[in-house]
């Protein structure tokens, strides 16, 4: 599901026709029409800051693709979560993934992790009880679907919201 530059554009040769355009490297032609892209991804340090910086690199990405305010909303608060649990629950690495489908306007995000930490994070022993708990019933609240996928880097959990 996530694209890599490579993944992105196919190579070819200069001055060959790729997706009905020429190859913007020939002197002379106009660049090829390019679509926006429908994926991102960032690693990010596992530490609380990480979820700052998790929502200003996403609340940019979902502006440039003219998410609407109210849904970008919802994702970045459902990402903040999702970034939260990695950094308090999880082992690192730490990577952000978000993903646009044009078809119904879906936003997919996802923080893939190393999964499950051998013991809570120094973040997660210093909130008091009041502060725990309420992350999944946000997250069921604001997406159409949510859930976890076990592969050999980790852990990805992931919610999809629609408009």
């Amino acid at each position: 599901m996530y694209a890599t530059p490579t993944s992105l554009s196919p190579a070819a040769a200069p001055g060959t026709r790729t997706g009905g355009a020429t190859d913007p490297a020939v002197p002379g032609r106009d660049p090829a029409p390019r679509p926006p892209r429908d994926d991102a991804s960032w690693p990010l340090a596992h530490h609380p800051s990480s979820v700052g910086r998790a929502r200003r690199l996403t609340a940019a990405v979902l502006a440039g693709w003219d998410i609407p305010a109210e849904q970008a909303e919802s994702a970045l608060l459902v990402l903040s979560e999702l970034v939260t649990n990695a950094v308090a629950h999880a082992s690192p690495p730490l990577t952000v993934h978000v993903h646009r489908a044009h078809a119904d306007h879906r936003i997919w995000v996802g923080v893939t992790d190393g999964g499950p930490a051998p013991h809570e994070g120094a973040w997660h022993r210093t909130c008091t009880p009041e502060e725990h708990g309420r992350g999944l019933t946000l997250i069921q609240a604001l997406t159409a679907a949510h859930g976890t996928h076990h592969h050999p880097a980790g852990v990805t959990h992931w919610a999809r919201l629609t408009p």
